[in-house]
């Protein structure tokens, strides 16, 4: 059995890991890495046996601006063992071994757990820490259209395209809790475009989804905008869930709430100062979530 790590640009190690995540998630990483996506923030950490990969933990270097303060995370994920070596004890391997190179390197590990593996995590030194989400009042969603309503960039030219892969990297903070190094995560999630929308008024992208509430995931624009902008020109069907925190000036727009993660997941963590994300009201952006 061998330990592999940091090796997205192996096409050998990186076809293994593929195998196990098609295998146990249904999806693979080939086509954001061969579409140029990957910058080296995701590492692997893998155990092979036989010339295939039985397990593995992934580290996310994760770098926000915190309510004005950077701070750099390690976000754990891509859990997984093959069914057939199991309850050996291996995830667990890899997590200390990932949690010895990093804990002293950044200002927090945290990860999204399953509900069915909270003793794991427990026993691997993690605390539960809950979050806010953050609601935009009834008001605001029926206020009136004004301006250009954002249309879908995937109906759009190639220009348009490569402007908002731009503004991944190059967009004015629109969050009090923002990702920076988001362009790796953003473009897993919105490569196909089908979620993103362009107000050419505005001139601004939009990460849009519906998911029983509408999600507004992301706001990318090169100067600032008011979230009340942004509200009056897209539709809105029973409620407005924004998948970020908004910012000071915008939060009189939002009502928030306590979120634990439902019926869905837990927050994990380990770091105390990791301990603001419930202390401030903060919520992890849904499109950094690994």
């Amino acid at each position: 059995m061998k330990l592999i790590s940091d090796y997205m640009r192996d096409e050998n190690s990186r076809h293994m890991l593929n195998a196990l995540t098609r295998k146990t998630f249904g999806f693979d990483f080939e086509g954001w890495v061969t579409n140029g996506y990957f910058e080296g923030d995701y590492i692997p950490y893998s155990l092979v046996e036989n010339g295939v990969m039985i397990s593995n933990v992934s580290a996310n270097k994760m770098r926000f601006v915190q309510n004005g303060v950077i701070k750099n995370y390690i976000q754990l994920g891509t859990v997984m063992t093959d069914e057939s070596y199991r309850n050996q004890g291996l995830a667990a391997k890899l997590m200390q071994h990932v949690i010895k190179e990093y804990e002293d390197k950044c200002d927090g590990i945290y990860l999204f757990g399953d509900l069915s593996a909270m003793g794991f995590y427990r026993k691997m030194g993690f605390d539960i820490v809950n979050q806010y989400m953050y609601f935009v009042k009834e008001e605001f969603c029926n206020s009136g259209k004004s301006g250009g309503p954002f249309m879908p960039v995937s109906e759009m030219d190639e220009d348009i395209k490569k402007k908002y892969k731009e503004l991944v990297r190059l967009s004015y903070p629109h969050s009090a809790f923002e990702q920076m190094n988001k362009f790796g995560l953003q473009m897993f999630y919105t490569s196909g475009m089908d979620s993103v929308y362009y107000s050419s008024d505005l001139d601004c992208f939009i990460v849009k989804e519906q998911d029983g509430d509408t999600v507004l995931g992301s706001v990318l624009c090169r100067k600032k905008v008011r979230l009340a902008e942004v509200l009056k020109r897209i539709n809105v069907g029973n409620r407005l869930r924004l998948g970020f925190v908004p910012l000071g000036e915008d939060k009189e727009l939002c009502d928030c709430s306590l979120y634990d993660g439902a019926d869905d997941y837990r927050l994990f963590y380990r770091g105390s100062e990791l301990e603001a994300i419930e202390r401030d009201k903060l919520y992890f952006p849904d499109l950094s979530h690994a």
